[in-house]
């Protein structure tokens, strides 16, 4: 209603201005369209007198046609038009031709870019000169046009998007394609739609609009409330990202926990192969003499068997034995291969030669 209520005293003031320089038709026009979009009494009061032919246009003509003077003639035309100026500046403020078309040119726009008149590839700069002449023209301050305060939270919230590099990455992948597809069809308000899929700016417009203009106090306001939230942001995504690999890391410390706790209930082996501080207590099989060594305290701490003990010890014994034999038979067969290969008559007598103990004390203790 406040948009048809501006647009109706605009179409009183373009009446009165006819209606002063005798335009007749345009002045009942003009009023009749603003009876439709808002009824007022100073409309009707006007439309009646235009219809009568009194109060301003016909008294001018006539005198004119009985030979009146230039003044009484300027007289009778000053009249509407004092009443315009203190009835306008009194009911609504003024705003002029070019104000109301950037208005409509920002509401008719489809995407950021076309709002702030620049190309898609504009730069930085381009996109901030473009922005403070529309700002000065579009502010509620100094624009009083219907609209005015849309047009400049439009202008300013493109502004913003655009020079966020991030945002505008983003704007450009997913903004222009929505905003363009509204247009085969019925199109809605593109800052809905910006809104809608997140274009927000992070500044108001006011507050934007002090930091491009010389608001010192509120630039620095924004710029603190910006790290805020960017500091949140990070935050949050710490917290995730080190849920997450708590989360990854559980399974890890579950098994650590769990070889932690069996430790305690394995105790040491019985016996080992080798001497060491902890094994020097030297021992033999009884069937195949195989040496190996026990803690100090075994005749103490033991209480199994013995021999079924030693079984274990000469079957170790063996199976070491043998893995041993392997590798030493393995060697000595690909260096007589390799000699065989160049053709290396020394290299091969070398290789026969090549000693394999563990082979002979294998041979000795299954010989037993």
């Amino acid at each position: 209603m406040d948009g048809n209520k501006d647009e109706a005293q605009r179409c009183i003031d373009i009446a009165v201005q006819a209606f002063a320089e005798g335009k007749i038709e345009k002045a009942e026009k003009f009023l009749l369209k603003a009876e439709k979009l808002f009824p007022t009494e100073r409309a009707k009061e006007l439309l009646s007198k235009v219809k009568t032919g009194t109060g301003g246009a016909k008294p001018t003509m006539g005198a004119r046609a009985n030979g009146t003077t230039n003044r009484d003639s300027a007289a009778n035309n000053d009249g509407p038009r004092k009443r315009k100026n203190s009835d306008s500046r009194n009911s609504e403020p003024e705003y002029t031709k070019e104000q109301i078309e950037a208005v409509r040119k920002v509401k008719s726009c489809r995407d950021y870019y076309e709002i702030l008149s620049v190309k898609k590839e504009a730069t930085d700069s381009e996109i901030k000169k473009s922005y403070k002449k529309l700002a000065l023209l579009l502010h509620p301050d100094k624009n009083k046009a219907p609209g005015a305060s849309d047009a400049f939270k439009a202008v300013g919230n493109a502004a913003a998007i655009l020079t966020d590099v991030e945002k505008r990455k983003q704007y450009d992948l997913y903004g222009l394609n929505e905003s363009h597809a509204h247009n085969h069809g019925v199109r809605r308000d593109h800052n809905e739609y910006a809104y809608a899929r997140g274009f927000q700016a992070e500044v108001s417009p006011e507050d934007l609009f002090n930091m491009f203009f010389g608001g010192g106090f509120n630039q620095q306001n924004v710029y603190m409330r910006q790290q805020r939230r960017r500091q949140q942001h990070r935050d949050d995504g710490e917290n995730q990202s080190n849920s997450s690999a708590l989360i990854n890391f559980l399974p890890i410390l579950l098994l650590i926990g769990l070889s932690m706790i069996s430790s305690f209930f394995i105790s040491d082996p019985i016996y080992s192969l080798s001497q060491s501080p902890k094994y020097a207590v030297k021992r033999e099989t009884n069937r195949l003499k195989v040496p190996y060594y026990v803690k100090n305290n075994f005749h103490t701490e033991y209480q199994g068997s013995v021999g079924r003990l030693e079984e274990s010890v000469e079957e170790d014994f063996i199976d070491h034995l043998k893995y041993s034999c392997s590798r030493e038979r393995n060697y000595r067969d690909s260096m007589l291969a390799k000699a065989r290969s160049f053709g290396d008559r020394e290299l091969f007598n070398k290789a026969q030669k090549i000693n394999t103990p563990s082979c002979d004390n294998l041979n000795n203790y299954l010989n037993k």
